[in-house]
């Protein structure tokens, strides 16, 4: 591997002294912003960031790591990213380490810094996105040139990402059932911390105007991320509801969520798929051994997190500055036993042969 730019590289191409470029990485005031920005210019040209107290390459037998930080630990979804990071990771001699914000911004903001000041090589985040959230030390991040890729947009932050078509799948989903003669439809919406949760609610709302059905505001049912989430939400929108006013097709923000409205049915004697149809979203390995095999969006969630961590190493170990990569990766609807069509599907005429 090609040697990293250091810091004696920075201050002479930048034409001052090891200390202005210190003054500069951390903040410290009597540099000009003339100074400022050109070290900072450089800092980028060269793809220099400081070095941290584990940070370490090559043949030296010193260690390298990135960080993953994700949003839920008992959600099986992220442990199929993880697994993808960790085996890429190792393929090139990096430890991935791993860190759950749980949803709360505080907690991730903690565990960049501390990933950082650990000397953490590079960063993988799925960041809370919900209207309070702080991502200050993202621009951080950008700031000190350090490497990162995220799992999920944020705009007006110029960085890689590998991320889902979110909106795009959630519409197929939604238009599966409306094709299987599906009028009364619900969608059990995630958590407002997750650019995911809004996007695939979009795809429901992209699905109505495509079709000749009104959209009801009531349509959107809000739930959360989790097994209890679906649970609490399930029995709270079914119970009491006459059967001529019940939804007879279900989406859910994910499989978790799935999977707690299937048990509120099942405890309130609605049956799935002759009452109700009901559509995960990820593809979780579980859902497939379940009494009812749920209906699912797949979403690769091992390639994720590998494509991740590829491109984050590349960002690490390049000599040069690097442009963001974006990538979409499809989602697909596998069915399965937990969904029926009320009618036969509409098909197209067969042309006839001449």
């Amino acid at each position: 591997m090609a040697e990293r730019p250091t810091i004696n590289d920075v201050a002479r191409e930048a034409g001052v002294s090891k200390a202005s470029v210190s003054a500069v990485l951390n903040h410290k005031p009597g540099v000009s912003d003339r100074t400022r920005a050109r070290v900072q210019a450089v800092m980028e040209r060269l793809n220099y960031r400081p070095t941290g107290p584990m940070l370490s390459r090559g043949p030296s037998g010193k260690r390298r790591s990135l960080g993953l930080i994700i949003k839920e630990m008992d959600n099986p979804y992220y442990t199929e990213v993880a697994t993808g990071a960790l085996a890429e990771g190792r393929k090139h001699g990096y430890t991935v380490l791993v860190a759950s914000s749980e949803g709360d911004y505080e907690a991730e903001k903690e565990a960049v810094e501390l990933m950082r000041e650990q000397g953490v090589d590079g960063l993988i985040v799925t960041p809370v996105l919900d209207e309070h959230a702080d991502i200050s030390h993202l621009f951080e991040l950008k700031r000190r040139n350090f490497p990162f890729v995220l799992l999920e947009e944020i705009r007006g932050v110029r960085a890689s990402l590998i991320d889902i078509e979110n909106t795009e799948a959630s519409r197929k989903a939604v238009e599966h059932l409306i094709e299987g003669g599906h009028t009364r439809i619900v969608h059990f919406a995630g958590p407002e911390y997750s650019m995911h949760s809004r996007e695939r609610v979009e795809g429901v709302y992209r699905a109505f105007s495509r079709s000749p059905q009104v959209f009801a505001e009531d349509a959107i049912v809000p739930a959360g991320a989790h097994l209890e989430d679906g649970y609490r939400a399930g029995l709270a929108h079914f119970r009491g509801r006459p059967a001529a006013e019940r939804p007879t097709g279900v989406t859910c923000y994910n499989d978790l969520v799935a999977l707690g409205v299937l048990r509120a049915l099942a405890e309130l004697g609605i049956r799935v798929p002759d009452d109700v149809s009901v559509i995960g979203f990820d593809d979780l390995a579980i859902v497939d051994y379940l009494a009812v095999p749920l209906t699912s969006v797949h979403v690769p969630k091992h390639e994720m997190g590998r494509r991740a961590t590829e491109i984050l190493i590349r960002h690490i170990e390049s000599r040069e500055a690097l442009p963001p990569v974006k990538e979409y990766l499809a989602g697909e609807l596998v069915l399965r036993a937990s969904t029926r069509p009320l009618k036969a599907p509409v098909r197209a005429p067969a042309r006839r042969s001449r």
